[in-house]
């Protein structure tokens, strides 16, 4: 980072969102390119949930795409830390870009139900890419920041996220819903080619790592233990790299499935719900970017008030999805969701922020990618369990949201005890 660009600070306080985006511009450059990329991925999710609600009729298919979308990223987390650590991290994010919006129009190819095969597979590749590419966003993060910028930094990073699936997700519910499902699938690839020309020109200097003999996949194998070590041999980092495979198991990737049911079968409005879908992920997008923003006024970066506030996050949750499983209207829905938006957004950001306060940045791609790893397995698991359920005819969907605010609670109750309760201060 070029500390010319960045103007002087009291160390003690955090950096300002507007002078950060002011002042930094590397941080600026990898700020604009997600942007642009996260709105085509929101059109992306509403096109191919949609599509393949269309060609199959299925809760099971529809949870399949939500599952390959979370498995094809955990297979690559294996080694997505491991390559991040040791080459060039701006290299790979435009490269990752590159190769995802080459993939991306792809899905134009898929137009019959015995096709739905191939949308599977790219998804596969695209989300595969994007789980190497989160990795190293992340990894890079600290090295064209300050460190009284990294709270910073990491907030807007993840409100950006959370900003473009709403008015992604909004406006590639009503473009699906207007013009049909394949053009969203070209704005997608379009927007992973401008990120990557974003991200190509940031500055940036790889830091040196230790000379290692690579042998095949044994040095990969080798490094992924590493990590996951790492977190064994401390318990506060375990902790804090667990909170998104906790509230994320029912809350989160389980509450998608629930939710495509709801636009699909219950509140339709659109092509096959596809406008409701839209909404629904908009809210939850506005919670998301509006709850860690809010919430961080008053935590400052501070440890003990981030703990405190991962632990309401899982009750915030909690009760956005007791607002949804009453079903009594659609307003209602949404309500429960910008609620359930909220949660997941606090308990992501300050998750992360531990993170980076707690670990090396020598060993940073490691750790997360391990995180990613423990929020896949979890999240899988609960996408597959959800779909099966709302196939059965036993269960409705009211019941399985039920279900489903009990393990978040659960969830919540671990977090106390090893995250607030057991927790390690940060040296």
């Amino acid at each position: 980072m070029d500390n010319q660009e960045t103007e002087i600070r009291n160390p003690d306080q955090p950096a300002g969102y507007v002078d950060l985006v002011r002042t930094n511009h590397e941080f600026r450059k990898l700020w604009f390119g997600q942007i642009i990329s996260v709105l085509g991925d929101w059109f992306n999710l509403i096109a191919s949930a949609s599509l393949v609600g269309v060609l199959t009729q299925s809760g099971i298919a529809v949870g399949g795409l939500l599952v390959v979308r979370l498995l094809a990223s955990f297979l690559v987390s294996l080694f997505a830390g491991v390559l991040v650590d040791r080459f060039n991290r701006k290299r790979i994010l435009v490269a990752t870009d590159i190769i995802r919006g080459l993939v991306a129009f792809g899905f134009l190819l898929v137009r019959e139900p015995e096709q739905v095969w191939l949308l599977y597979v790219l998804t596969a590749i695209q989300m595969g890419l994007s789980g190497l590419f989160t990795v190293g966003r992340r990894a890079i993060l600290p090295e064209i920041v300050a460190r009284d910028e990294l709270g910073t930094a990491n907030t807007m990073l993840v409100t950006a996220y959370s900003t473009m699936l709403a008015f992604g997700s909004a406006l590639g519910g009503l473009a699906t819903g207007r013009w049909g499902i394949y053009p969203s699938f070209m704005v997608d690839g379009a927007t992973f080619f401008i990120s990557a020309l974003f991200i190509s020109i940031i500055k940036y200097q790889k830091q040196a790592v230790p000379e290692q003999t690579m042998s095949g996949l044994i040095f990969v194998w080798k490094d992924f233990l590493h990590g996951m070590k790492y977190l064994a041999l401390h318990k506060s980092t375990l902790a804090a790299a667990s909170v998104k495979a906790l509230i994320g198991f029912a809350a989160s990737s389980a509450a998608q499935v629930v939710q495509i049911a709801i636009a699909g079968q219950i509140f339709v409005i659109g092509n096959a719900g596809a406008v409701s879908l839209g909404l629904l992920y908009a809210l939850f997008g506005v919670g998301a970017g509006v709850g860690p923003v809010i919430t961080r006024r008053y935590s400052m970066d501070a440890e003990r008030p981030m703990r405190i506030a991962i632990l309401s996050s899982f009750l915030v949750a909690g009760i956005g999805l007791a607002f949804i499983a009453s079903l009594a209207n659609f307003p209602v829905v949404l309500f429960g969701t910008f609620l359930r938006g909220i949660g997941i957004g606090v308990a992501w950001v300050f998750s992360t922020q531990l993170l980076y306060q707690l670990v090396p940045t020598s060993v940073q791609g490691r750790v997360f990618a391990a995180e990613s790893t423990l929020f896949t397995m979890t999240n899988a698991a609960g996408v597959l369990i959800t779909g099966w359920a709302i196939d059965s005819p036993s269960l409705g969907i009211s019941t399985i949201i039920v279900l489903m605010i009990g393990f978040t609670l659960i969830g919540g109750i671990i977090w106390y005890v090893l995250g607030v309760r057991r927790a390690e201060p940060v040296q």
